[in-house]
């Protein structure tokens, strides 16, 4: 069982503004804190207990937590549709999880702004728009960062916590540490830069593996294989840099030096992605992309992403 213990903590009223698939993953996430209480907000009357739900069983079904554990977090998360209600007037962390457009959630946020209170921290959900931007409204723009939640939420540990060009070193601090306190690795992203840092890193590599396609080097399918069974299966253990360090960096500026001038860096989308998408083959929603899909293995490639993430964390709870 994992729980997360009660400290003192000034952020006890937690506001989840839009209760799509992230934001229903991250009130599951605070949801392992019990003195926190939790409002998931949408404007749309929806069924969002059922989703966390099955999220919180699949937890149970591997020995993470109990049945009383599911039914004690569940009652924690309250949803509403209403900006006059008490978890929404009375939030002290506003995490906003709306669709990616950036005037909707600049607008959002203002709104927000006006019905919380003064001492309030906002955050916004994105994984690629700029905080500093989405913050322009804000008369408070100090009280406010960027946190970037993996989906699935509830079980990726990484949150990018992204300063802007406004944010208090206060503000900064007290999220890194509500987002540890309810089991997250928050890492600090000091500049605000298109992608933060994970995402730099992860298209980095989706440039490289497409470019390897469409320049006939190797199929799809070779490519993700060459991935999962060499350095991605050490990655968890063995980052990037420590690896550097590890080989001796003399040995990888030599690496560099030969073999940068033949890597893929461009600034556009690669003309073999702009051709599928213009022929309609675009992944799991088309049954084909890269690769060819059916119905089944599309279900077992989503289905065993979860399965396989809980095993991977907690591999002392498995029944």
């Amino acid at each position: 069982m994992v729980d997360i213990g009660v400290t003192d903590m000034n952020i006890k009223n937690v506001l989840i503004y839009g209760a799509g698939m992230m934001g229903k993953g991250i009130a599951q996430v605070f949801s392992a804190r019990k003195d926190i209480t939790i409002t998931l907000f949408d404007i749309y009357e929806i069924d969002a207990h059922t989703p966390i739900r099955r999220s919180l069983e699949q937890l149970q079904d591997h020995g993470v937590i109990t049945p009383e554990d599911t039914e004690e977090r569940l009652s924690r998360i309250r949803f509403t549709t209403s900006l006059e209600d008490e978890g929404v007037r009375n939030a002290d962390l506003v995490i906003e999880c709306i669709y990616e457009d950036m005037q909707l959630k600049q607008d959002t946020l203002a709104l927000l702004e006006s019905v919380c209170r003064a001492d309030t921290i906002f955050c916004t959900n994105t994984s690629v728009m700029s905080p500093t931007e989405i913050c322009v409204k804000l008369k408070n723009k100090e009280r406010f960062v960027g946190t970037h939640f993996w989906n699935p939420a509830h079980l990726i540990p990484l949150v990018e916590v992204v300063r802007t060009e406004y944010s208090s070193d206060e503000v900064v601090e007290e999220v890194m540490d509500i987002l540890a306190q309810v089991g997250k690795k928050p890492v600090l992203c000091k500049k605000d830069v298109p992608g933060f840092i994970a995402n730099r890193m992860q298209h980095a590599l989706w440039r490289e593996a497409i470019s390897i396609v469409e320049n006939g080097i190797a199929d799809a399918k070779t490519v993700d294989d060459a991935v999962k069974y060499s350095f991605g299966l050490r990655l968890p253990q063995l980052a990037p840099l420590e690896n550097a360090d590890m080989v001796g960096l003399d040995l990888t500026y030599n690496i560099h030096d030969y073999i940068l001038k033949h890597l893929e860096d461009t600034h556009a989308p690669s003309q073999l992605l702009k051709q599928l998408k213009e022929e309609g083959k675009l992944g799991f929603k088309s049954n084909h992309g890269f690769m060819e899909w059916t119905d089944e293995e599309i279900e077992k490639s989503r289905s065993s992403l979860n399965d396989y993430l809980i095993k991977m964390l907690y591999p002392g709870n498995q029944s």
